[in-house]
C-alpha cells in the first residue's frame, strides 16, 4: 500500500504543480474579474459531476466489486463486468450531456443564482459551460478505467494520465486565444480536449494491462443492479465534500464580484496537500482493504487503516499549520502577476487560511470512507454526509454577510471536521477501526511538531513575511521558498528530536531505494 501511496502521490504532485502553472496563467491573464468568475463556474459544473459520479460514488461502489470479482472469479468475469459498467455509464452520461447543452441557461440559474440574468458575466458563463460540459462524459469514462487499473494495483498509469489535463490546459491557454477570440474560451476548449486525451490514454493502458474494455449493449444485469444500488446510496456520502464546495460556490455567486475567483485560487493551493495526500491515501487504501476483508484477514485490514491515517497526516498536519502562517506570501508569490493584484492576494489568503483549518479533516474523510466502502456499507456515509451538508449550508448562511469570501471556506472546514469525527467514531464503535497505541502516540507527536514548526516559522520568518509581499516577482518566490525550506527543516528536526520518526533512517531507506533503481 505504501508503494502505491507514494506512486499516486508522486504523480498527483506533478499534476498539481502543472496545475499551478495553468492557474498562474489564468490569474495573470484574467485576474479576478467577470471573465474569471464565468470561467470558474463553467469549469466547476462538469468537474463537480466528475468527482461525484466518476471519482466519488462510482469509484466507491465499483472498485470493491471489481476487486472482489478479480480475486474470486478471475480476469474474464471482472473484464466483462467493467465493460458492462462502462457501457451503462457512458450511455447515461451521453443523455445527461445532451440535456445539459440544451438547458444550460436553467442549470446556471441553479448553481450561480447570483449572476444577473442577461448580463455579461451570465452570458459568458453559459457560453463557456456549453464548451466545457462534454468533459463530463469523457472524464467519467476515464475515472472508470482508472478504477479498473487501481483494482489491478496499476496505480502509476492511472495517476499519470491526469497530468495530461494540465498539459493540455496550459497549451490551450497559450496557443488557442487567436482561434477562440479570448483566453476564457481557449481555456474552456482545453478542458474538453483534455478529457478526450485522458480517456484514450487510460483505455490504452488498460489494454496493455490485459483488460480489453469494449462497449456492449447497455443492460441492467444483476451485478450492474448491485453497483447502481451502492452508487445511489453512496452518492452523497462519497461526494459530500464536492456537494459542500457546490454550496460554497452558490453562496459565492451571491457575494461581491470576484469572490468565486478568490475562493478558487485559495482552494487550488489547499488542493496541493489535499489532492496529493488525501486522494492518494483513499485511492490506494480501498482496493487493499477490500482484498484483506475478502480474504478474511481483519487484522491486516486494521493495520492497513491505521498506517494509512499515519501516512496521510504526517504531511497534512504541517501543511495546514504552514499555510495558516504563510498564506499571504504564498498567494502573492504564486499568483501576484498581471491582472492579479497584491490586494487580490491578501483577500485570497484569507480564504486559504479558512480552508487550511479543515485540511486534516478533509484528508481524514478520504482515508476513513474506504473503511465503510470496503465492507459494502455506503449507507452510513450518506447519513453522516446529509447531516454535515445541512450543517455546511447553515454555517454558510450564518457567515456570508459578515465574513464574505472567508465564510464558505470556513463553513466547509467546520463541516469536514464534524464529518471526519463522526466517521471515525462509527468505525471505532463497530470495531472496524482500532487505533493502536503506536498510532495515537504518532498523531500526538505529529500535532506537537506541526505546532512547533508553525511557531518557529512565524517567529523566525516574521520579517520575511512582510517583505515577500513587497518584493519583486523573483524575490517573492525566493522568500517563500526560504520560508518553506525553513518550515521543512523545523518540522523534520522536531520529528527527530521528539522521537516521532527517525528521519535519518527514512532518508537512508530512500537513498537505498534510489540506488537500487539506478542499478536496475
Amino acid at each position: 500500500m505504501l508503494k502505491g501511496f507514494l506512486t499516486v502521490s508522486g504523480w498527483t504532485m506533478i499534476s498539481r504543480l502543472l496545475g499551478l502553472v495553468r492557474d498562474q496563467l489564468l490569474a495573470a491573464l484574467l485576474g479576478t474579474g467577470v471573465a474569471q468568475d464565468a470561467y470558474q463556474i463553467a469549469f466547476r459544473l462538469p468537474n463537480m459531476f466528475r468527482r461525484l459520479f466518476g471519482e466519488g460514488a462510482l469509484n466507491a461502489a465499483f472498485v470493491p466489486l471489481f476487486s472482489s470479482l478479480l480475486e474470486r472469479e478471475g480476469r474474464d468475469t471482472a473484464q466483462r463486468f467493467a465493460s458492462e459498467t462502462m457501457s451503462v455509464l457512458l450511455s447515461w452520461l451521453l443523455l445527461l450531456t445532451v440535456l445539459g447543452e440544451i438547458f444550460m441557461p436553467g442549470v446556471l440559474r441553479l448553481i450561480a443564482p447570483g449572476f444577473t440574468h442577461g448580463d455579461v458575466r451570465d452570458s459568458l458563463a453559459i457560453s463557456l459551460s456549453r464548451v466545457t460540459f462534454p468533459y463530463l462524459l469523457m472524464i467519467c469514462g476515464a475515472a472508470l478505467v482508472s478504477g479498473v487499473l487501481n483494482g489491478m494495483h496499476h496505480f502509476g498509469v492511472a495517476a499519470a494520465a491526469y497530468v495530461s489535463f494540465n498539459v493540455v490546459g496550459i497549451a490551450a491557454i497559450l496557443f488557442l486565444p487567436p482561434l477562440t477570440g479570448d483566453v476564457a474560451h481557449a481555456a474552456a476548449w482545453g478542458v474538453s480536449a483534455s478529457g478526450v486525451i485522458q480517456f484514450g490514454i487510460l483505455l490504452y493502458a488498460a489494454r496493455r494491462a490485459g483488460m480489453r474494455l469494449r462497449l456492449v449493449v447497455p443492460w441492467i444485469t444483476p451485478q450492474i443492479r448491485t453497483l447502481l444500488a451502492r452508487m445511489g446510496v453512496g452518492l452523497v456520502g462519497s461526494g459530500i465534500t464536492q456537494i459542500n464546495f457546490l454550496v460554497d460556490t452558490i453562496i459565492a455567486t451571491l457575494l461581491p464580484e470576484g469572490s468565486v475567483s478568490l475562493m478558487y485560487f485559495a482552494d487550488r493551493v489547499n488542493q496541493l496537500p489535499l489532492g496529493v495526500l488525501g486522494a492518494a491515501a483513499g485511492t490506494t487504501l480501498l482496493p487493499v482493504l477490500t482484498r484483506h476483508l475478502a480474504a478474511g484477514d481483519t487484522t491486516s485490514a486494521h493495520t492497513t487503516q491505521n498506517r494509512a491515517i499515519s501516512y496521510a497526516l504526517i504531511l497534512t498536519l504541517p501543511a495546514a499549520a504552514g499555510l495558516l502562517v504563510v498564506a499571504a506570501p504564498v498567494m502573492m508569490a504564486l499568483f501576484g502577476h498581471g491582472q492579479f493584484t497584491a490586494h487580490d492576494a491578501v483577500l485570497a489568503a484569507q480564504s486559504l487560511r479558512a480552508y487550511a483549518v479543515g485540511l486534516p479533516a478533509f484528508v481524514l474523510v478520504k482515508v476513513l470512507s474506504p473503511g465503510f466502502f470496503a465492507r459494502g456499507d455506503t449507507r452510513t456515509p450518506v447519513l453522516v454526509g446529509m447531516g454535515t451538508l445541512v450543517l455546511n449550508f447553515v454555517l454558510n448562511i450564518s457567515f456570508m454577510h459578515w465574513l464574505a469570501h472567508i465564510g464558505p471556506p470556513l463553513a466547509s472546514s467546520l463541516a469536514a471536521m464534524v464529518n471526519a469525527g463522526v466517521l471515525a467514531w462509527l468505525l471505532i464503535r463497530r470495531g472496524a477501526l482500532l487505533p493502536d497505541p503506536r498510532l495515537i502516540r504518532k498523531l500526538a507527536g505529529m500535532a506537537a511538531c506541526a505546532g512547533l514548526m508553525a511557531a518557529g516559522l512565524w517567529l523566525l520568518g516574521y520579517t520575511a513575511l512582510g517583505g515577500a509581499m513587497q518584493a519583486s516577482a523573483i524575490m517573492r518566490v525566493v522568500d517563500v521558498g526560504a520560508l518553506i525550506t525553513l518550515g521543512i527543516g523545523l518540522y523534520l528536526g522536531a520529528l527527530h528530536l521528539l522521537g516521532v520518526a527517525d528521519v535519518g533512517q527514512a532518508v537512508g531507506a530512500v537513498r537505498r531505494r534510489l540506488g537500487r533503481g539506478r542499478s536496475g
